[in-house]
């Protein structure tokens, strides 16, 4: 392919990278505060449509983490254990569908929800 057919974005690559971290967080722990803070530093440089990503990604740390809190809190009692399971189950919904509309270099559709778009 020629250079001017796949342009790289600056900051969509970044942007790749910390949906992925969120996806090997639940495995490797600290990969989502890493993610976090890549899209903290990033979001200001990057193009606006990039900029809808890294704020759709750092809600979901911040999301994630009150899910993580609480699951964590509750897993005492059974329900915790399920408000973590929904918690990975969420967590890899909302990057999977992050990194399709950043595959697409579409903006983000909804990046103040809590659910998924």
């Amino acid at each position: 392919m020629s250079e001017e057919t796949e342009k790289i974005v600056p900051g969509a690559e970044n942007a790749n990278i910390v949906y992925i971290l969120y996806i090997i967080g639940p495995v490797f722990g600290l990969t989502g505060i890493i993610g976090v803070v890549m899209a903290y530093v990033n979001k200001a440089d990057a193009p606006d449509w990039v900029q809808t990503h890294y704020q759709y990604q750092i809600r979901t740390f911040w999301i994630g983490f009150l899910y993580l809190f609480f699951g964590t809190l509750l897993s005492l009692v059974l329900i915790g254990w399920f408000i973590l399971l929904f918690w990975v189950v969420w967590l890899i919904i909302r990057c999977v569908k992050g990194m399709k509309y950043l595959e697409a270099k579409q903006t983000h559709p909804n990046p103040t929800g809590w659910m998924f778009p």
